[in-house]
């Protein structure tokens, strides 16, 4: 058998949601395990493997559980069943400001994440102008969070996240950060990286156009299940029917 680098693994996982007809049901439900509620399967046994250096385009519409996969990869959420292997540094894409402190400067949130992420004080440091000079908000480095524009917080996470030399990658629709020229700058930092042969991409988007720019394979989740995994251009074909229907 083929001895392959695999870095994310999903084997048979399972995510099942409890959907409680309101927040008093939910908090009862704690003390009394008879209250009622319905079952929602996110993600119905789905397996799947990425080698190292893949890019994968994760394609669904909304609910088709995407999102619920992104945060397992990533320890948000934990599968009811079944497991998941993840090998290498994470970083992902996703909501670009959690984490931040309001009440720490530009550049102590660098740092706070940066640890959050895994990084050590003298790695962060040899980052730092790096980040800084990406995210383009240097005249307020050394001011509050609190006091930035939505914008500014989504810049220097987005900056943050990319610079921190990555081994898995993982984005979702997070391209769309500041103004064109930014966006443009954020395409091509992304394209950099994956561009390198031992960063994997894992793309959640719903933009088939740039979905096929980073990735050569792709994975269509439909209520829960994986329905196509394979070539890019199949896979778009999958999906852009269960978008008709």
């Amino acid at each position: 058998m083929e001895n392959k680098d695999i870095v994310i693994k999903f084997d048979h996982v399972t995510k099942m949601y409890k959907l409680f007809k309101n927040d008093k049901k939910r908090l009862l439900h704690t003390f009394f395990k008879n209250i009622k509620y319905k079952e929602k399967k996110a993600v119905n046994d789905v397996s799947f493997e990425v080698e190292r250096g893949e890019s994968v385009a994760l394609f669904g519409k909304n609910g088709a559980g995407k999102s619920t996969i992104l945060k397992m990869i990533t320890g948000v959420a934990y599968p009811t069943s079944g497991t998941i292997t993840v090998k290498g540094r994470v970083s992902a894409l996703l909501e670009l400001t959690s984490g931040f402190d309001p009440e720490f400067t530009g550049r102590e949130n660098i740092y706070l994440k940066g640890q959050l992420l895994g990084l050590k004080d003298a790695e962060i440091r040899e980052l730092e102008q790096e980040i800084i000079d990406f995210a383009e908000i240097a005249e307020y480095i050394d001011q509050p969070v609190r006091t930035y524009s939505s914008g500014m917080k989504a810049r220097l996470g987005f900056s943050i996240n990319v610079n921190i030399r990555p081994e898995i990658l993982i984005v979702d629709e997070a391209l769309s950060v500041g103004d064109e020229e930014f966006k443009n700058k954020c395409i091509k930092k992304v394209n950099e990286i994956v561009n390198k042969d031992d960063v994997t991409l894992l793309f959640v988007t719903h933009s088939t156009a740039m979905a096929k720019e980073f990735c050569s394979r792709g994975i269509v989740m439909q209520d829960g299940k994986k329905t196509f995994d394979g070539n890019i251009d199949e896979a778009i074909a999958r999906y852009q029917k269960t978008v008709k229907k």
